[in-house]
């Protein structure tokens, strides 16, 4: 006979631990339980690109709650194990342990896999994609023998590791096949001065390029490019993107497109189960109104902690019977070398940008305009800037440029009161 709790989390992610206890502060009364395919309870995962990679923050800082409060709440944290199938019939999910457990409701936090290499040699030694901590903990293993890393990827992930490992004094070799840096999340401003940023520490770029093979014996010895270049590397690293791990969904029968489809309260094609996290695509307000996403109801996949635990406030509203749509500013931030990127909102779609500060001091904010309103900016270490815009975006305000970009006036003041 299977166990039984009121609300099953599969996924002990970000989402998973947000939904858990703010279902336990919108009245959720029934037994929780949260199922977690690694061995740890959850844990931050942006210090893994950055602090931890550097030897810089201690794996015991990692937690994202204390065993005394997933306790205090009468949240059920079962680690190590996988769920296998969903029975929406019978309402269970069954493990990887050989048990079951029974639910009233479900929610999916199942979060996202790494993107892998597709070419010769990538089943190499030293070959290494980052997601959770025992990656984290190879490549920092890894690093501390390594003379010369090749990183696959200029994407946020791929950049900070090159700046980790740059940091750690390897020899860094960008590879990335767009024309320019994070050319899908920000404007060429933004890609140029992470460029430049990057470039002023020694790190090598090669753009517009493609990996052909991977060389070496047991363990990489070189990256070769499609171009002819062969460059050595002790080890690669590759940041690629992420897919979406929705096969549970998709086996039991819910709407997948790009991630698990939910609607605007967290809710996928089965009222009973709700989705939140890199798994689950919604419809964000924000970025559709943007351009970006395309209607108003184009779900879209936000990879990012904000819209993990912004969508988990929803999924557990909606379980708990107070279900209130999503609205939620997006935000983001990325650290490089002594350099914080802060993005709120969007920029695709954008007509016009207005710049508050100097983009070579390191110290700037480029805001966008769409249509006259305010749709997102991105702040380069000024986070008080960053803090106001949140507001501004969020009010949809529609302001006079001039006085956008006067640096005489302080933008939290533009906020409507």
């Amino acid at each position: 006979m299977a166990d039984l709790a009121d609300l099953v989390i599969i996924g002990a992610s970000y989402a998973g631990t947000q939904l858990a206890l703010a279902a336990r502060a919108n009245g959720f009364a029934g037994p929780i339980t949260m199922i977690g395919d690694e061995p740890h309870a959850p844990y931050q995962r942006p210090p893994l690109s950055k602090g931890f990679l550097r030897d810089e923050v201690d794996a015991s800082s990692l937690p994202l709650q204390s065993p005394e409060r997933f306790a205090e709440e009468r949240i059920v944290l079962r680690t190590g194990v996988r769920a296998l199938r969903i029975d929406r019939d019978a309402r269970t999910v069954e493990l990887s342990d050989g048990s079951a457990i029974g639910y009233d409701r479900l929610a999916l936090t199942t979060g996202a896999r790494c993107r892998t290499l597709l070419c010769d040699g990538a089943e190499l030694g030293n070959v290494y994609y980052l997601r959770d901590l025992a990656d984290a903990r190879a490549i920092r293993d890894a690093a501390s023998r390594a003379r010369h890393a090749v990183v696959v990827g200029g994407g946020f992930i791929g950049l900070e590791v090159a700046a980790a490992l740059r940091k750690l004094g390897l020899d860094v070799t960008v590879v990335e096949m767009q024309e320019r840096l994070l050319q899908r999340a920000v404007p060429p401003l933004i890609s140029s001065f992470l460029m430049q940023a990057h470039e002023q520490q020694g790190v090598r770029f090669r753009m517009s390029s493609r990996v052909r093979r991977l060389v070496g014996q047991a363990t990489v010895a070189a990256v070769e490019l499609e171009s002819g270049e062969v460059i050595a590397a002790d080890m690669v690293v590759a940041g690629l993107g992420v897919v979406p791990n929705v096969e549970l969904a998709e086996a039991c029968g819910l709407v997948v497109d790009n991630g698990i489809v939910v609607d605007a309260f967290a809710r996928t094609s089965d009222p009973s189960i709700v989705a939140a996290g890199d798994c689950a695509s919604y419809p964000n307000p924000w970025l559709n109104a943007s351009g970006q996403g395309g209607s108003a109801n184009h779900c879209v996949r936000v990879e990012s902690i904000q819209s993990a635990n912004d969508l988990a406030r929803v999924a557990a509203a909606t379980v708990a019977d107070r279900a209130t749509p999503y609205d939620a500013v997006p935000w983001f931030w990325s650290d490089q070398y002594g350099y914080k990127l802060q993005m709120v909102g969007a920029s695709a779609g954008h007509e016009q940008i207005v710049l508050r500060g100097d983009v070579a001091s390191g110290k700037f904010t480029a805001l966008y305009l769409r249509d006259g309103t305010l749709i997102g900016a991105d702040s380069v270490n000024r986070p008080i800037d960053h803090m106001a815009v949140r507001r501004l975006v969020a009010a949809r305000l529609r302001p006079d440029p001039v006085v956008l970009g006067d640096e005489s006036i302080a933008l939290k003041s533009l906020a409507p009161a």
